[in-house]
């Protein structure tokens, strides 16, 4: 093997045959990174996206009012589409910057990326904008901007003046509820300020519901509103859910550890604000906060406050209780009459011939292996367990249903008897519900051609079963590459920095250990498949799941990348090979 610099030579001494050279290298200096990617930067550029640049602008002035700095913000839309937003707080400084001699600080913040007052907690203890990049953003992406920053004269007569929601959330929360009767008869509403931050709810429930599976809920860190939640929802919920079973407990009710978080939250209205130092969101966006801090303050501030609220209204807590204990029943009554209808459904079904179904009529539980022809079949179908797990073999590689017509789509038997096994139907008609297992794993050979039906089948469950894999039915087999033998003893290795690492701590030096390289899960007899790779106490599973908004790597959403990847354009993929190419440390070649 080479030397690092004997490599390095010999690359530099390869004639370049590509046309790929260093002036091929692009740098984009100021915003030009934002008008060549402008969906890494706002999430897209579509009019959703579009309307994040006032957002941007906005949060500005918000941070300004929450520092104490300015009690009024105005807003105006013209009828020429420009957008005004004016506040009464500092403004942006205009001396000149210190690291940029010559310019204002004003131009350095409208014309430099990562340039802002929100690094340090010196002018801003708690933000909303903490990258730099967001009023720059807007000044690269408009046609025009114009910044007015006023002369401070006049601010000693600025006043906090009299706040149109004296009770905070708890005001706002009666506008949701107007008109809707409430389960108790009193919201729970906090305000908590520690240390790491502050908190502030207010909720209530309602039988009528507001038209939403997961109920209503408004939630805000910084005063930026988190649309797609985030760790502080899922604290206060954790909160509300581990104390709700805790009083049943405590009273003697019976089952309340049936109660989970959608029999409590479906029919609530929430309104949640969080302020914490250098809070974390899912891209650029801050449509969900990400920050781990965030779910601990939550659940902690709330927990204790929901325990006194409930011992300090026994009958009101009896109603809760009662309430989410009923729509508890109810969900189970409904799993258990689904439950029922799959079995009696299932007797009718004329099944694939190929299926080795399981014996649980009921889908909890239960899984379905889609295995990679009949000699991996034969040896699963020995391996698994006959109560609960299915093996599906597969006639090689399925159809590509991104690039195939409807019509092939429906003449085409290997997706017809799919369709059977699971119980479903493809597309718009398709219903989580009527899945006759619990999980679908896809169980290929660890080699090029394995790995390529694995995507053709995620494809498939992307494309045709839409919700599937969002909710977390769908899983990837992880079996061995190696097993290293000696004396008796066996241990599996998943790839070859395992192998070396076991080789090291599981024999001693010098020992004549045995290895062997499985070319398909085919070669392995049924004891070692079942011990590596389909027993739950043993085997490694690899949930598939769809990043939130943009890929980091690619900037593209899951559907695009898709589309790209497996769709009819050839050029597309030579695309993104040639601008991803960079990124890959291992091939299997």
């Amino acid at each position: 093997m080479a030397s690092s610099n004997q490599a390095k030579l010999f690359d530099q001494m390869t004639p370049d045959r590509s046309g790929y050279s260093a002036k091929d290298i692009e740098v984009l200096e100021g915003l030009e990174p934002v008008r060549k990617r402008p969906g890494m930067y706002i999430g897209g550029t579509d009019e959703r996206a579009f309307h994040h640049l006032f957002a941007e602008v906005l949060d500005n002035s918000m941070d300004e009012a929450v520092a104490g700095h300015a009690s009024r913000i105005e807003v105006e839309l013209t009828a020429d589409g420009f957008l005004t937003v004016i506040d009464n707080g500092r403004g942006i400084p205009i001396g000149e910057h210190p690291k940029f001699p010559g310019k204002s600080a004003l131009e350095v913040i409208m014309t430099t990326l990562h340039a802002g007052g929100k690094f340090s907690a010196s002018a801003y203890e708690t933000a909303g904008g903490l990258h730099g990049v967001g009023i720059s953003v807007v000044n690269a992406l408009s046609e025009r901007v114009e910044v007015e920053v006023a002369p401070l004269q006049g601010r000693a007569q600025m006043t906090a003046g009299k706040a149109s929601c004296p009770n905070g959330l708890a005001d706002q929360l009666d506008e949701v509820f107007k008109g809707k009767n409430t389960i108790t008869s009193e919201a729970f509403t906090g305000l908590v300020e520690t240390a790491e931050g502050k908190v502030e709810w207010a909720i209530a429930w309602t039988s009528a519901g507001f038209g939403e599976a997961d109920g209503f809920a408004r939630s805000y860190c910084n005063t930026i509103p988190t649309p797609d939640g985030g760790t502080h929802e899922a604290g206060f919920r954790s909160a509300l859910i581990k104390g709700l079973r805790n009083y049943g407990e405590l009273t003697g009710q019976k089952k309340s550890n049936l109660i989970v978080a959608d029999d409590l939250m479906g029919h609530s209205g929430l309104l949640l604000s969080v302020f914490i130092r250098n809070p974390e969101f899912v891209g650029q966006t801050k449509d969900k906060l990400s920050t781990t801090a965030a779910f601990r303050l939550v659940e902690n501030a709330v927990r204790d406050r929901f325990d006194h609220w409930l011992a300090g209204s026994p009958k009101e807590a009896d109603k809760l209780f009662n309430w989410a204990m009923e729509r508890a029943d109810e969900r189970v009554r409904r799993r258990k009459q689904k439950e029922v209808k799959r079995q009696s459904a299932t007797s009718r079904l004329r099944l694939p011939g190929k299926l080795a179904d399981c014996s649980d009529k009921g889908p909890a539980g239960t899984e379905l292996f889609l295995v990679e022809g009949d000699s991996a079949g034969g040896s699963a179908k020995q391996a698994r367990d006959r109560a609960t797990q299915a093996i599906l073999p597969l006639r090689g590689k399925i159809l590509n249903v991104v690039s195939a017509t409807d019509d092939k789509l429906a003449k085409n038997q290997e997706l017809s008897d799919l369709a059977l096994a699971l119980g479903i139907k493809f597309g718009t008609r398709f219903d989580a519900d009527d899945l006759r297992y619990d999980k679908i794993i896809i169980m290929t050979d660890a080699d090029v051609d394995g790995a390529h039906i694995a995507a053709l089948l995620i494809t498939f469950f992307f494309k045709l079963t839409p919700g599937l894999i969002e909710n977390g039915r769908l899983y990837l087999a992880m079996p061995p590459l190696y097993s290293l033998s000696y004396k008796g003893k066996t241990v599996y290795a998943m790839d070859d920095e395992q192998k070396e690492a076991l080789l090291t701590s599981e024999f001693r030096t010098n020992a004549d250990v045995k290895i062997g390289r499985f070319k398909g899960l085919g070669e392995m007899n049924p004891g070692q498949l079942k011990a590596t790779t389909m027993d739950p106490a043993s085997r490694t599973l690899a949930r598939v799941t769809l990043p939130d908004g943009f890929d980091e790597l690619t900037e593209i959403k899951p559907a695009e990348l898709i589309e790209t990847l497996m769709g009819k354009k050839a050029e597309l993929r030579f695309k993104f090979i040639q601008e991803n190419a960079q990124f890959v440390e291992d091939l299997d070649v």
